[in-house]
């Protein structure tokens, strides 16, 4: 059964705790007989058994915070075992919180220096809140400030338990009438009777400039394995300051750690605002760290922005279980009968979650079994008749294994006469294995290591592999023109290079048989999935057609787009204004993903030219408004690159002629028929005719302009 006792923490030695013997159903004296004692246990238990009454005691100084630390409740669970017969007992022993811990703050002062007059009221200023090594309401804290007309105080909550105070402006300051303030902050916890700690803030009354660093985030959430390792980057915090020279230069620090062991564990680059590990972090120990971080500039005074990082310890699976033998009565009589107990074991795993979860069993198969008695602890039982003739010592090993990803494992062997057989075929580590392997390799490269488990001894346990030519499925496509498997080590080859514009994925299935009689075998699907490489270059694509024509401003630019010689031609008007897209560059990649993503570059001319290429989208716009002194033609040179590792490129030249707007206009029309004649347009004659065609333009406008406005006085007349 399990006793549950609780004692509060600092009871002097001797107290005593509860009668153990008494609630275990023992008669008097019956506890030194059958030696009722503690099994020893990984953790000192500061209490003990005491052999005449059979009362348990406080042995040594109890102490809550150094056993338990912040956690609560405060268990510790203890074992007790009695003979004759042999039992085992649990027992939980609760202790009980004492608020024996004083507030204490990082510091007895605190400097602050505030601008005068600068700073308005209602400004807000973090303070470092103290920290009480206590639980519950012995540790819940409340602060309060010494009476002040220029300040109050505050009081956020950063979460459920903790508190963190601000200092708050409720009067403008004025350094020539009060320099320096001189204030107390007083932390009270809530234990009765209550305990308190002070820090001074002295708030020194200075000039400052008129910006103070502000981060982009107020809160940064960070989640970190507890497996970092150090110099780890855990996050980069960012300030600015819109101010010029050194008042806008920014240096970080990081104040107010929760809980104060974080100083150990965390730093910051002034310079830069990364943070970085100092020290291996363990989630059993602490697994949130709340800190604050201060931007500073270096103007004279200098002004501060606080922003908040929560960083969130993931456990990982570094504890493996422990077995420990805590009986054991041997030998065992082959007449014993089936259920009696041979050993109890305890079982153990200091992770969390599924990582501390733990599952047992007895290997290899034998007369022997575990039963759970109760929560980590385990009886060794026999479930078969023996008979010593036959077999006359058995090995018996118990394994344990925790639920982590990869799972941890422990073992711990019995000797107790055993001897086992066991048949097993080949197992494969995993049912499917995914394989990645980039094209153009080199015939025979070796693309995976398939390992199947046999633990069967000489021939049986010999596993030779092979290719599966069949599948299941329409999906399924034959391999062996692929790929080859090593029978021997399950070497996985390639037997051509692969190109991942053909084939994509390939799926198969590898079997292991081994070399008994009969043999057995095992199966696993393989998928072979084939990664991209960057060897396409971009492509340039024909012209799409011509520039915007819509609306008044586009119809004063519109632009005429056609090629010739392996030249792409463009007409933009004089006086076009910026952001007028005259062209647009088109090219596509076969590659895939990154590698087919382009962007486009204006690589001739460079500087401040009057045309500029978007990025991603390749319409060339004017950058500016264009006029008479950018000449008639500009010729650009566009590189088109894609995002693979090395880049591929292909070039366009694209030559742009500056025209008169009306001439633009025709120019658009005659290139959206033939782009030829439109490249052809700049010859001598070709000028002589566009500014015939301006004349015809501003004929056909005139006459439009005189119909419609004969045919609104027609309508206002008959009004």
């Amino acid at each position: 059964g399990q006793v549950r006792y609780s004692v509060p923490e600092e009871a002097k030695a001797g107290t005593v705790v509860g009668r153990l013997a008494q609630d275990l159903g023992l008669e008097a004296g019956e506890a030194e007989a059958r030696r009722l004692r503690l099994v020893a246990q990984g953790r000192r238990a500061s209490v003990e058994v005491s052999g005449a009454s059979g009362a348990l005691v406080v042995s040594s100084r109890l102490d809550r915070e150094e056993l338990c630390g912040k956690s609560a409740p405060c268990a510790l669970r203890l074992e007790v075992l009695v003979e004759r017969p042999l039992r085992v007992f649990h027992v939980e022993l609760e202790v009980t919180d004492i608020n024996d811990n004083a507030p204490i703050f990082p510091a007895a002062r605190k400097n602050l220096s505030i601008a005068e007059f600068t700073t308005l009221p209602g400004s807000r200023f973090p303070l470092e809140g103290a920290s009480d090594a206590d639980i519950g309401a012995n540790a819940q804290l409340s602060y309060t400030l010494s009476p002040s007309e220029h300040f109050s105080l505050d009081s956020q909550k950063s979460d459920e338990r903790n508190i963190e105070p601000e200092l708050v402006l409720t009067k403008p300051l004025d350094r020539e009438t009060i320099p320096v303030h001189r204030l107390v902050l007083t932390a009270t916890d809530g234990g009765r009777p209550s305990l308190t700690g002070t820090m001074e803030l002295v708030i020194f009354v200075v000039d400052a400039n008129d910006n103070a660093p502000k981060f982009n985030q107020s809160v940064y959430k960070v989640q970190l394995l507890e497996s970092a390792a150090v110099g780890t980057l855990v996050t980069r915090v960012n300030a600015t300051d819109p101010d010029e020279g050194i008042n806008g230069e920014v240096t970080y620090a990081v104040t107010n750690f929760i809980p104060p062991s974080g100083r150990d564990l965390i730093s910051i680059n002034p310079n830069t605002g990364e943070i970085h590990l100092t020290g291996p972090l363990d989630f059993e120990e602490v697994n949130v760290f709340n800190f604050r971080i201060e931007a500073r500039d270096n103007g004279t005074p200098s002004l501060s922005g606080h922003c908040k990082v929560l960083l969130e310890v993931l456990d990982v699976n570094d504890n493996a279980p422990e077995v420990s033998v805590t009986s054991l009565s041997v030998p065992v009589p082959e007449d014993a009968s089936v259920g009696t107990v041979v050993a109890l074991l305890s079982v153990s795993d200091r992770d969390s979650g599924a990582n501390g979860r733990v599952r047992c069993w007895v290997w290899p198969a034998s007369p022997f079994g575990l039963e759970a008695t109760f929560s980590g602890s385990y009886s060794l039982v026999l479930r078969e008749a023996l008979d010593r003739e036959r077999v006359s010592e058995y090995e018996v090993e118990v394994r344990a294994e925790d639920g982590g990803a990869p799972p941890l494992r422990a073992r711990r062997g019995v000797r107790v006469p055993v001897s086992d057989v066991n048949d097993n075929a080949p197992a494969f580590a995993q049912a499917v294995y995914t394989v990645l392997a980039r094209e153009n390799n080199a015939a025979g490269a070796e693309l995976a290591r398939l390992w199947a488990r046999d633990p069967d001894e000489a021939g049986n346990g010999r596993v030779s592999y092979s290719v599966a030519e069949g599948g299941v499925g329409g999906g399924w496509r034959p391999a062996s023109s692929y790929v080859s498997v090593d029978a021997e080590s399950g070497r996985l080859w390639a037997l051509q290079p692969l190109d991942f514009e053909e084939l994509q994925v390939l799926q198969f299935e590898v079997r292991a048989v081994d070399a008994g009689e009969p043999p057995l075998c095992g199966n696993a699907t393989v998928q072979l999935f084939v990664l991209d490489e960057n060897d396409n270059a971009p492509a340039l694509l024909p012209p799409a057609g011509s520039g915007p024509e819509a609306g008044g401003v586009a119809a004063e630019a519109a632009a005429a787009l056609g090629s010739e010689s392996g030249t792409l031609w463009a007409w933009a008007a004089w006086g076009a204004p910026a952001g007028q897209v005259v062209a647009k560059i088109r090219a596509v990649d076969a590659d895939s993903g990154y590698n087919a993503w382009l962007r486009y570059e204006l690589w001739e001319p460079r500087g401040k030219g009057p045309f500029r290429v978007g990025l991603y989208s390749g319409e060339v716009s004017t950058a500016r408004a264009l006029d008479e002194a950018d000449g008639p033609r500009q010729r650009l040179v566009i590189v088109v690159r894609d995002h693979g590792e090395p880049a591929r490129s292909a070039t366009a030249t694209l030559s742009v002629s500056l025209l008169e707007a009306a001439e633009t206009a025709l120019a658009a029309g005659a290139g959206s028929s033939s782009s030829r004649s439109a490249a052809g347009a700049e010859s001598g004659s070709g000028a002589a005719s566009a500014a015939t065609n301006v004349w015809l333009v501003v004929a056909i406008c005139a006459v439009s302009s005189l119909f419609l406005l004969a045919v609104v006085l027609y309508g206002a007349s008959r009004w």
